[in-house]
């Protein structure tokens, strides 16, 4: 015959309502925070794909600016070829992926425009502006610095 004190000593089997209810709370606070850090991420890795098609024509200004023309003189051009005395190609438009368009205006500033893609809309357009930083311009000894603007730098997708 079993004792009183083996029957009132039964071990707790499972969780209380409690103790799930309290675990349920943090996973929706935890999820409450992540899933909209996750959503920038993922917006800011596929605007990546937009900065790095300026880089080529980005060099390409840098270029066109060591060889001596000036950024006044700089301006874009159609067709083929990348620098040509001042005149810098620029890539047809894309449908495809995030990337749409890219425009070289006048004194070498750089406008890409993305699809409306992965939460990012057409209008966050990126304006990439060279300034001169000290030196003589063509003599090797200039450089330009690069300052991001517009939309990409207000969503917090590039920082300068």
């Amino acid at each position: 015959m079993k004792s009183i004190k083996s029957l009132n000593q039964k071990a707790q089997a499972g969780f209380t309502l409690i103790e799930l209810m309290i675990v349920v709370a943090i996973i929706g606070i935890l999820a409450a925070v992540a899933i909209p850090a996750y959503q920038n991420y993922v917006k800011r890795a596929a605007y990546s794909e937009v900065v790095s098609q300026m880089s080529p024509y980005k060099l390409a200004v840098e270029e066109a600016y060591q060889n001596g023309n000036t950024l006044a003189s700089m301006s874009a051009a159609t067709g083929g070829g990348a620098v040509t005395g001042g005149l810098i190609a620029t890539p047809a438009a894309s449908t495809s992926g995030v990337f749409n368009s890219l425009a070289i205006a006048a004194n070498g500033i750089i406008t890409a425009t993305p699809n409306a893609t992965k939460g990012i809309a057409a209008t966050d357009t990126c304006v990439l502006t060279p300034t001169t930083a000290g030196g003589d311009a063509g003599s090797g000894t200039d450089r330009l610095r690069w300052a991001y603007s517009g939309a990409c730098v207000d969503k917090g997708y590039v920082k300068n």
